[in-house]
This record gives structure tokens, C-alpha cells and sequence, in this order.
């Protein structure tokens, strides 16, 4: 059977429940932007004109956000007909070299992802091409924003945080774009946290391994219940 995920005391549990409420809450607001946009257009010939842009941003961190939540409840596809073959002692060792590649491409991901972050925000990026060796001056981009979002709160904060106190017309990008930084900081965690898992239990895997074949044994044995 596939590792299926269980929290494990209340901090997990309350951990656990605001991720998922994260993701239904993404959702929920790209499926209602969405719906009032085609509503508007189509029923009074007007629309919200940061409508799209704002559906978009909540697409990329609802991706970025989830990545790392798959990684924790063990939800990413992979294909393990290699792995299948082999001796769980091969197998075991299979795996835990797959996880290695992992956290490395996601700490790469990471640094690029505050390289990318950290201008708009008016923090230094990282030198070096792929490891940081430091920080360099990075011109500051405080001071870019978004298309057509407008800024529902803390205007004043923002601007007076990372504009030099110079006025918003728009939501600034450091906002939106936070969610890469932050985004890639989780999938390591959860990437470092699965292979512990792994390591501590001498098997498992960082992705789901015959979910069909599992879905039809649930099945059976909810059948056999009734």
C-alpha cells in the first residue's frame, strides 16, 4: 500500500488543516473571480478589469503552494516499473538517491526563486551561478507593480517599507511574486521531511506507487464491509 499521510499530535494537525484550508481558499477565489467576471460580461456588458491578472496569481501560488503539500501527503506521480524490479535493499538505496536529486534541484529552485524575489522587495539577490557565495547590491524594484490589482490593504506599510514612502497606484509585485520564495522554502522542508521518513523506515518513496492497484483494494474491502 502507498504511504498515506496522518498527523501526528496537535501542532501537525492544526499545520495540516491550514494548508488545506490555503489550497480550498485559492480555489474557491479563482472559481469566484472567475464566475462574477462572466457574470458581469455577459449579463451587464462590464467586467473586473484586474479580473484575469488576479485569477492568474492565484493559479501560480495555488501550483506552487500545492507542490509542496504533495510532497507531504506523498500525492506526486512517478513511474517505479524500474524500481519494481529490483531487491528492496537496491530499492531502498534507489529511493533515497531519487530524494537526494530532489533537494538539490528544489535548493537550486530556491535560490533562483530569491534571486528572482529578492529585487522587488528591495533585498540583496544572491552571487554565485549555482550555489550562493554571497549577496551583491541588486537594483532595488520596489517600485514595480502589478498591471491593474489594486491594493485592498496595509497601502501605507508597503509604501513606506519598500517605496521610499513614494505612493502605489497598484498592488506592488514583491506581493504576488512572494509566494516563489516561500513556495520553494516549503517544498524543501517537505522534500527534507519525506526523506527522514524514508530513512527512518528503510522504505517508501517521495511519490505514489501503484494508486490504481490500491484504489481497487480499498474498493474490495469497502465492498467486503457491506
Amino acid at each position: 500500500m502507498a504511504y498515506k499521510y496522518q498527523p501526528t499530535g496537535p501542532v501537525s494537525r492544526m499545520i495540516h488543516e491550514v494548508e488545506e484550508t490555503v489550497i480550498a481558499v485559492l480555489l474557491g477565489l479563482m472559481t469566484l473571480v472567475t464566475f462574477t467576471n462572466v457574470i458581469l460580461r455577459y449579463a451587464f456588458n462590464s467586467q473586473l478589469i484586474w479580473g484575469l491578472e488576479l485569477t492568474l496569481i492565484l493559479f501560480a501560488w495555488l501550483v506552487l503552494f500545492g507542490i509542496s503539500y504533495g510532497f507531504k501527503v506523498t500525492m506526486h506521480l512517478g513511474v517505479d516499473a524500474v524500481v519494481a524490479l529490483v531487491s528492496k535493499p537496491i530499492k531502498f538505496t534507489m529511493v533515497l538517491i531519487a530524494a537526494a536529486v530532489t533537494l538539490a534541484y528544489v535548493l537550486l529552485l530556491l535560490k533562483g526563486a530569491w534571486d528572482y524575489w529578492a529585487p522587488f522587495a528591495g533585498f540583496d539577490a544572491t552571487t554565485g551561478r549555482w550555489f550562493p557565495t554571497g549577496f551583491a547590491n541588486s537594483r532595488d524594484q520596489g517600485w514595480y507593480e502589478t498591471e491593474q490589482i489594486p491594493i485592498p490593504f496595509l497601502q501605507g506599510w508597503l509604501e513606506a517599507t519598500f517605496n521610499m514612502g513614494e505612493a502605489y497606484e497598484k498592488m506592488p509585485r514583491l506581493v504576488p511574486y512572494f509566494i516563489l520564495p516561500f513556495g520553494v522554502l516549503l517544498m524543501v522542508i517537505r522534500v527534507v521531511e519525506t526523506t527522514a521518513r524514508i530513512v527512518k523506515a528503510r522504505e517508501g518513496s517521495l511519490i505514489v506507487s501503484h494508486e490504481a492497484e490500491d484504489a481497487v483494494e480499498e474498493a474490495a474491502a469497502l465492498n467486503k464491509e457491506d
